[in-house]
C-alpha cells in the first residue's frame, strides 16, 4: 500500500513573548518537536497521547491551518510547504478537517444547506441548482440526516447530528484525506458508536483516508489499522493497532494501556498496572535526552538524561523512540520507583533558559 502522507522532521514551536510594547521573545513552547510518520492510501492511522501533547497541533499543521517552523508534509507526492495563495487553497479540497466541538465548529447564523453550499462554491462544484440539490440530498444521506435538515440551524440538533453535519462538511468536496480530531469525545457512548461505524462505512465506499486524533484508547483500537503514540511533541511508538495492544515496546505504551479499566474484576486486580510519577513536563522546557525519563520506571542513568532515543524499528513495522525497548520487553531491566527530584516539575530539567511548569505562566504575563 502507497504512502498518500509522508511527515518528516515536522516541528511546530511556538514563541512566547513577554510584555506587548517590547514584544521580546523569551522562549519557545515546543508543541511538535521532529515528528516522522506515513499514513498509507485507503487507512486509518490513529494518533493518541494525553492532553498536551501535540496531537492536534500535528494535525492542523498537516494541514497548513497551522503553519510549520520546520521539516515538511508531502500529500501524494506533493510538498505541502511549498505550496502558496492559489495553489494551496486548490490542494485544500483533498484534505479536510473535522474538528472537536462540533457546535463551536459550525457557523450558528447559517443553515446546514449554507453550511455544505460553502466548500462547494469556493471549488468550483456547483455547477447547476439541480447537480448541487442533488448532491446536498446524497450527502444528508450519506451521514444519515433526513433531507428537512438543510433549513435548519445548528443548535437545533442533537450532538451527534451536529458532528455528522461536520462530516457532511468535510465530505462535500470529495476529498481523499480526512483528519478527525477527537470526532467523538464530545459525545455519549452510544452516539459514539453511531459515528465510528459511519467513518467506517464511507471509508468503505468511498475510499477514504483518516488520521483519527484522539485520547480514547479503545476508540482507536476499533477504527485503526496503525497507531502512533505521542509524548510531549514527539512520537514515541508506532506500529498495527492489535500489536501495540498486545505487545507494547515503550515504557509510556505500557502505562497507557495499563490504565484502560478491565470489566472482568479477577483480571482488573491481577494485571500489571503501572502509575506514573509527576506531570506531564512542561513543552516550553522538555526534559533533555528522552523526553519521558523523568517519568519513567524503567530510566536507567546517564544514557536516558542525556541521549534522545531516535524512532527505530524493532520487528517488522514496529518502531519505537526508546534505548532499552527490547531489555524492557525481556524483563532485562525492571521498573523502579521514580526519584522525587525527576517527578518535581517545579526543577528545570533540561534547559537552564526558561523555567518549568508555572513559571511558564509568568512568561505569558505583560
Amino acid at each position: 500500500m502507497t504512502a498518500l502522507v509522508s511527515v518528516e522532521g515536522l516541528e511546530v514551536h511556538f514563541p512566547i513573548k513577554r510584555g506587548i510594547v517590547l514584544d521580546r521573545t523569551v522562549g519557545h513552547v515546543y508543541a511538535v518537536d521532529g515528528v516522522d510518520l506515513e499514513i498509507r492510501r485507503g487507512e486509518t492511522y490513529g494518533l493518541v497521547g494525553e492532553s498536551g501533547c501535540g496531537k492536534t497541533t500535528l494535525g492542523r499543521a498537516l494541514l497548513r491551518l497551522i503553519e510549520p517552523t520546520g521539516g515538511r508534509a508531502v500529500f501524494d507526492d506533493i510538498d505541502l510547504s511549498t505550496l502558496k495563495g492559489e495553489s494551496l487553497r486548490k490542494m485544500r479540497r483533498r484534505m479536510q478537517m473535522v474538528f472537536q466541538d462540533p457546535l463551536s465548529s459550525l457557523d450558528p447564523r447559517q443553515s446546514v444547506e449554507s453550511i455544505l453550499v460553502e466548500g462547494m462554491r469556493a471549488h468550483g462544484l456547483d455547477k447547476s441548482k439541480e447537480s448541487t440539490g442533488k448532491r446536498l440530498r446524497e450527502l444528508l444521506s450519506a451521514v444519515g440526516l433526513p433531507a428537512g435538515s438543510l433549513r435548519k440551524y445548528p443548535h437545533e440538533f442533537s450532538g451527534g447530528q451536529r458532528q455528522r453535519i461536520g462530516i457532511a462538511r468535510a465530505l462535500a468536496v470529495e476529498p481523499d484525506l480526512i483528519v478527525a480530531d477527537e470526532p467523538v469525545s464530545a459525545l455519549d457512548v452510544s452516539v459514539q458508536a453511531q459515528v465510528l461505524n459511519l467513518l467506517e462505512e464511507l471509508q468503505e465506499s468511498l475510499g477514504l483516508t483518516y488520521l483519527v486524533i484522539a485520547h480514547d484508547l479503545a476508540v482507536v483500537r476499533h477504527i485503526s489499522e496503525r497507531i502512533g503514540v505521542m509524548y510531549l511533541g514527539s512520537l514515541v511508538e508506532e506500529t498495527d493497532s492489535e500489536r501495540l495492544y498486545t505487545d507494547p515496546l515503550h515504557p509510556y505504551t505500557r502505562a497507557l494501556l495499563s490504565a484502560i479499566p478491565v470489566p472482568d474484576p479477577a483480571v482488573e486486580d491481577s494485571r500489571e498496572q503501572i502509575l506514573l510519577a509527576g506531570d506531564l513536563p512542561s513543552p516550553a522546557a522538555p526534559p533533555a535526552g528522552c523526553r519521558f525519563h523523568t517519568r519513567c520506571p524503567w530510566r536507567q542513568e546517564t544514557r536516558c538524561d542525556t541521549e534522545r532515543p531516535q524512532l527505530r524499528e524493532i520487528g517488522t513495522g514496529h518502531r519505537v523512540a526508546c534505548h532499552y525497548a527490547e531489555d524492557i520487553q525481556a524483563g532485562r531491566i525492571k521498573p523502579h520507583e521514580v526519584r522525587p527530584e525527576l517527578a518535581d516539575l517545579s526543577t528545570p530539567i533540561g534547559s537552564d533558559a526558561i523555567p518549568h511548569a508555572a513559571s511558564v505562566t509568568e512568561l505569558l504575563e505583560p
